[in-house]
């Protein structure tokens, strides 16, 4: 089969297409006939170290959407032929691809009416979103929430999940970047490069500060949030962790989320597993009513990822990009 091949780690700049194996599926696993995939920054950002589990070359991508070409022995849930889409391990090779293998119990059949494109945005943006808002900040309607980096993958499911779910939505973006979150749902648009979004959160909010904060860029960004949380505010964090030792006190009570969508894959937990699955079910529904956006801006050829990841990487990306094969 065709595959965007990783020779080794740190040279995903320079990735070419070529044959490789076409996967089997064991027991309770599916091959997938691969007809679109998504490119997120955990692409870019594990093919840079590599990772213990890999062989050489590699295949990244994680967010697959195809047709069910084999289904290995114990398989119940899905059949040959349906239309499906999963977020994968990202220990396993993965969808940059003709063909993929993943487990059965955590693909999604896509809905009639959903396209592959539109289904294959969704999993590591989305259902990072998803279970970042419902499973552990459990958002409320009536409450706040500042979402940092609204114009991203993350950001943008999360301003249209939080925005349906009857909250009031602060994010963070470009200024030229606050029509497009403004127009997914944000109430407030902060430009991060001129403005203190502390200092802006806490004006919109009356002092009070804001009931959750979903952190997506990085540590330092994340210790700072925690000033523009409310008395027993919520921080969910995705790209590294705020001091929480520091930040623990009597005076000010908040409570810390960490939020690690794939590694799921990795752990022997089922339910946890199957998660990924429940939650590609409602999305995938959310966008088949046309109530969810799925964010494709671009799509592109297997030959093109290379570029767009450097694109990606260098965070001036809006939406999603997918590769359709």
């Amino acid at each position: 089969m065709k595959a965007l091949l990783l020779e080794e780690k740190g040279q995903w700049e320079h990735m070419k297409v070529g044959d490789s194996e076409k996967p089997v599926a064991d027991a309770g696993e599916v091959v997938v006939r691969v007809r679109a995939a998504a490119l997120n920054p955990v692409d870019y950002k594990t093919a840079a170290g590599g990772n213990p589990s890999w062989s050489y070359p590699h295949i990244l991508g994680l967010d697959v959407a195809g047709v069910v070409e084999e289904v290995g022995a114990n398989v119940t849930e899905v059949q040959v032929g349906e239309h499906v889409v999963y977020h994968g391990d990202l220990t396993k090779k993965g969808g940059f691809a003709e063909y993929a293998v993943t487990t059965a119990h955590t693909v999604s059949v896509i809905p009639q009416g959903v396209s592959f494109e539109a289904a294959a945005a969704l999993p590591c943006a989305g259902y990072t979103a998803y279970q970042a808002l419902f499973s552990k900040l459990h958002i409320e309607k009536g409450q706040s929430i500042l979402i940092h980096a609204g114009a991203g993958g993350v950001g943008g499911f999360a301003i249209q999940l939080a925005k349906q779910a009857g909250l009031t939505v602060i994010t963070t973006a470009s200024k030229k970047n606050h029509a497009y979150v403004k127009s997914l749902g944000a109430d407030y648009a902060i430009d991060y490069k001129e403005a203190n979004f502390v200092e802006e959160t806490l004006a919109i909010t009356n002092g009070l500060g804001v009931h959750a904060v979903l952190e997506t860029v990085g540590r330092e960004n994340a210790n700072k949030s925690l000033e523009a949380l409310a008395f027993n505010g919520q921080i969910a964090f995705i790209a590294g962790p705020p001091d929480v030792n520091r930040a623990i006190s009597f005076a000010h009570p908040l409570s810390f989320h960490q939020v690690a969508l794939g590694s799921a894959h990795q752990s022997t937990n089922r339910q946890e597993q199957t998660a990924l699955k429940k939650m590609g079910d409602v999305m995938l529904q959310l966008v088949k009513e046309g109530k969810l956006d799925p964010l494709v801006e671009k799509t592109i050829s297997l030959d093109e990822v290379p570029e767009a990841l450097t694109q990606l990487a260098s965070r001036t990306v809006t939406g999603k990009i997918i590769a359709v094969l």
